[in-house]
């Protein structure tokens, strides 16, 4: 049997192994599609294959300092990204970062980090003074984050908006670019390749016999034509105990570490 490539081949994928269509499997279509979208979600909350580290852009508006944020749709319409494009912003699960690029950097002439730069690299014509350059690389962005420190912010995906700790009226700068780093769920449709990932399919399957068993549970000792009973208790009790399994190895083997600096 070809391997799902199609959220339809992952639905039929997870049917054929709970018995269909051999056995009857007492759950409606629409239950079958909120079991995918979990399992959806779960994978990429938790699999490192499901999320990809990604740098997009956004040129500051008056909108964006009138309001104290940017909204992650602002960065559906994104050329020159490192990562995927984005169909939505809430495609978005975490912001790790955002640099704003402007000329309180070394790019600028007159800045003292420049300046200090720029004595220090005549100190590397002498000879073993590659580690005196060093220490002074790192004085100057001890300088650096102190004239300019990163900015501390704050990301909910509920709202879709990445808030900056700061004076937006002072300290940034309309038509300035922001760099936003962070991490974006992969779409299957895009990468249909996640629809053959062995622990989602275990885990659709896990959770369509759990919905299953649930359906049956309703009803005690049911007979069925032909003479077949159904536990549906047991039924629910199995599916949740593999689930269970699946969540731990999951969260055990295939979750990224989390980032030391996390919006």
């Amino acid at each position: 049997m070809a391997k799902p490539t199609t959220r339809q081949g992952l639905k039929d994928y997870a049917l054929r192994r709970l018995g269909s269509p051999v056995v009857e499997i007492n759950v409606d279509d629409a239950q079958v599609e909120d079991r995918v979208d979990d399992a959806l979600q779960m994978f990429a909350e938790y699999h490192f294959d499901g999320v990809q580290r990604a740098f997009y852009k956004h040129q500051v508006t008056e909108d964006d300092k009138s309001n104290g944020y940017i909204t992650t749709d602002s960065l559906t319409t994104n050329s020159g990204a490192i990562g995927p494009e984005l169909e939505s912003g809430s495609q978005i699960i975490s912001v790790l970062r955002v640099f704003e690029f402007s000329e309180s950097g070394t790019s600028n002439i007159f800045s003292v980090p420049y300046q200090l730069a720029l004595n220090d690299v005549y100190g590397i014509r002498n000879p073993g003074s590659i580690t005196d350059y060093t220490m002074t690389q790192s004085h100057i962005q001890m300088i650096q984050d102190y004239l300019d420190p990163e900015k501390a912010i704050r990301f909910s995906r509920v709202t879709n908006r990445i808030y900056m700790d700061t004076n937006w009226s002072e300290d940034i700068t309309t038509g300035n670019f922001l760099t936003i780093e962070c991490y974006v769920a992969l779409s299957p449709d895009t990468y249909p390749e996640i629809y053959n990932d062995i622990l989602l399919k275990k885990y659709v399957t896990a959770s369509i016999k759990q919905q299953w068993g649930a359906n049956l549970s309703k009803y005690t000792n049911v007979t069925l034509p032909g003479g077949l009973s159904y536990n549906g208790a047991e039924i629910y009790q199995q599916a949740t105990d593999e689930m269970n399994q699946i969540e731990e190895s999951l969260m055990d083997k295939y979750e990224l570490p989390p980032d030391m600096s996390v919006g």
